[in-house]
């Protein structure tokens, strides 16, 4: 997006470059992020959407107007998720996962062929919702304590099932 943003803005002695600068933000906003610097990062995206913004009214450029929307939303989600955002190349570096776009793109699509109407087998929102939650309880290993709780004759707890206690 920024490469549409004009390279200087201004006239002639209140001339300013604006894409490099542009440019240097967003990698250093992107090493930040990676990194989870939210700290550092917060600055950075004030400072860009201040040139941005600035450039966008002064030159009533239709690319700086986006990239300023873009911005915008980009710092309410990284003000809104902080504590949200891990350190990616510290993961990397310990070979752990970064990314769950597969799984995300998989469940979207089984969601997605089950909530649209004229499939044999339609969910309803309830029922997807219902269905989510008993896989929450599963991951989170309460499901059986739960069922338990429902169905007390269920299947006798070997010694290795010791009985968790409610927190």
């Amino acid at each position: 997006m920024a490469k549409g943003l004009a390279e200087t803005v201004g006239n002639d002695e209140e001339q300013y470059e604006l894409r490099p600068s542009v440019r240097k933000d967003l990698e250093s906003l992107k090493w930040y992020l990676w990194h989870g610097h939210v700290f550092q990062a917060l600055p950075t995206l004030d400072g860009l959407q201040m040139d941005v913004e600035s450039a966008a009214l002064e030159t009533k450029d239709e690319t700086a107007t986006k990239l300023l929307k873009q911005i915008e939303e980009l710092h309410t989600y990284v003000e809104r998720n902080q504590a949200f955002i891990p350190n990616y190349g510290e993961r990397y570096r310990h070979g752990e996962r970064i990314a769950c776009g597969f799984v995300e793109s998989a469940v979207n699509q089984v969601v997605s062929q089950r909530m649209v109407k004229h499939q044999p087998m339609q969910w309803t929102q309830r029922g997807a919702h219902l269905l989510l939650q008993i896989r929450t309880h599963v991951l989170n290993e309460e499901w059986e304590e739960i069922f338990r709780r429902w169905y007390p004759g269920f299947r006798p707890r070997t010694e290795e099932q010791p009985v968790k206690e409610a927190a």
